[in-house]
């Protein structure tokens, strides 16, 4: 009888395809599935911060790239290392991310305990480990040229900002759009309010009134609310992080607009491609990379005096050229500048 025998090459070929399917890396999606992402939120997706961030996994999400789930309204009271546990635990997401700050020192923990599980949070510290990336809204130049609308714009000499508190995330938005005012107008008076909540915005709404009161007459909307106020008493005002003119078309001009598009897709990549590591991703929302610009003006730029609208458009394209920078201050401004 003849033996049968298989081709030395054909096993070796065998067991090559089987080490291949067997291997897998920690931060790398399967082939056979989608990527799968988890959002952890301390405050509702409404807000806005977190609504950036959200709106750009909802956006992959439906371009069919990750399987996306997300919690919101977390919180500060100690739910967030919690829920983080549980969700690596058992649903073993391939990326989590989410905003930190009142959570840093939970979400840090969690991230060392699971390395083989890529973390990227809104962060004011830098990053940790393999595994935690860390990113922020660093939209410093659309507020600066917003600033600078702002004080052209303003016909009692005196507009107003009303921020979440004074942390460095803020204060290098509320320090951009000052600067930016007192290029147009040197004599321009500056009202800051701090409201001491990342969403409240019944208190923001009450700090608006109450510059307008006292005499502003356009307005910075850093946080939720403030809207609602210039819209009631007819003062202009700029949105932040994402396009608000539809909650008041006829007083909202522009604003910052804080992109996490250009963050998430690089996020997903590393992922994907199994070179994920921990890294700073500022640049991601800034200019540059598409991660900030102005919303749009809705026809709104026509109540912008011509002369102003014109060093608005030099600046914003010297910024995009890298002729100019606009200064990362992030001292707390004054509440009168």
């Amino acid at each position: 009888m003849k033996k049968s025998f298989v081709p030395v090459v054909f096993v070796v070929l065998m067991i090559a395809a089987l080490l291949a399917g067997c291997a897998s890396g920690g931060t790398t999606a399967s082939k056979s599935d989608k990527l799968k992402v988890f959002g952890a939120f301390a405050t509702p997706i409404q807000e806005s911060w977190d609504g950036a961030i959200h709106n750009a996994l909802e956006a992959e999400k439906e371009a069919g790239t990750i399987d996306y789930t997300y919690t919101e309204n977390i919180g500060y009271s100690g739910d967030m290392e919690r829920i983080l546990r549980q969700v690596a635990e058992q649903q073993k997401p391939d990326l989590i991310i989410g905003d930190a700050f009142g959570n840093e020192e939970a979400v840090r923990r969690v991230a060392a305990d699971f390395p083989d599980i890529a973390f990227a949070f809104g962060s004011s510290y830098g990053p940790t480990g393999t595994n935690l990336s860390v990113f922020d809204n660093w939209i410093q130049e659309p507020a600066y040229l917003c600033g600078m609308i702002a004080g052209g714009l303003t016909k009692s000499n005196t507009i107003g900002v009303v921020a979440a508190m004074p942390i460095p995330e803020v204060d290098r938005l509320v320090n951009a759009f000052i600067a930016g005012a007192k290029e147009t107008n040197p004599d321009v008076k500056v009202l800051v309010s701090f409201i001491n909540s990342f969403y409240d915005p019944a208190a923001a709404k009450e700090a608006a009134l109450a510059q307008i009161d006292s005499g502003a007459d356009v307005l910075y909307a850093e946080r939720d609310g403030v809207i609602d106020a210039a819209a009631e008493k007819g003062v202009y005002v700029f949105g932040n992080m994402a396009d608000q003119n539809s909650l008041a078309p006829d007083y909202v001009i522009t604003g910052p607009v804080w992109d996490m598009g250009p963050t998430v897709k690089y996020l997903v990549a590393q992922v994907e491609a199994g070179t994920y590591t921990s890294q700073d991703l500022k640049d991601f929302s800034m200019f540059a990379k598409g991660g900030a610009y102005l919303a749009d003006y809705h026809g709104n730029d026509a109540k912008i005096p011509a002369d102003v609208m014109k060093m608005v458009e030099d600046k914003e394209a010297a910024i995009k050229a890298g002729t100019f920078r606009v200064d990362i201050n992030e001292a707390e401004p004054a509440s009168v500048n």
